[in-house]
């Protein structure tokens, strides 16, 4: 015969189901209130070789600087954004680097310099630089990739990594 766990507790229908109507409610309560955004989390990341990207003299503030990385399928671009944001680089903490291929369906993403957003012509998503590439509107399920950047005393531009799934790739792994 098999000894009975020590451990379980016997409790009655209605006490299960009220302790998980408090668990659903507790869970809910995290999700709505307190998920940290993108922009306040460290950039976690896949490590691709070490590549320069440009240099700072070659940025101009809010003016895209076409890209690739980690290799000559992965276009993207630099943008100096005249303010301190998460992930940037820089004399000014501004300079970021982003792909430009939509993380839902692949298509090229357009820099609205406007607003300040990337914008995809397929399914309309838009994603937030200045916020690390979070999505503010439509279909993608997935946050823009940002490269993690580092810049030396020369002021050359070194993309060393990126922070999420690149469209297309089964991994990051070249």
């Amino acid at each position: 015969m098999a000894k009975r766990c020590e451990k379980l507790v016997d409790v009655g229908r209605r006490q299960f189901l009220r302790g998980g109507g408090v668990m659903a409610v507790a869970g809910v309560a995290t999700v709505v209130g307190a998920a940290p955004s993108k922009a306040e989390t460290p950039l976690a990341r896949v490590n691709y070789p070490s590549n320069r990207l440009g240099n700072v003299k070659d940025l101009k503030a809010n003016e895209p600087l076409d890209v690739a990385y980690p290799d000559d399928a992965a276009p993207g671009v630099l943008l100096k954004l005249g303010k301190k944001v998460p992930g940037g680089v820089g004399p000014d903490g501004d300079i970021v680097g982003f792909t430009t291929i939509c993380p839902h369906k692949g298509f090229p993403l357009s820099y609205n310099a406007d607003d300040r957003s990337f914008n995809c012509p397929g399914h309309y998503s838009r994603f937030d630089p200045e916020a690390g590439g979070q999505q503010i509107w439509g279909q993608s399920t997935a946050n823009l990739p940002q490269y993690a950047l580092r810049v030396d005393d020369k002021g050359d531009i070194y993309a060393e990594g990126v922070d999420e799934l690149l469209y297309g790739r089964l991994s990051n792994v070249l």
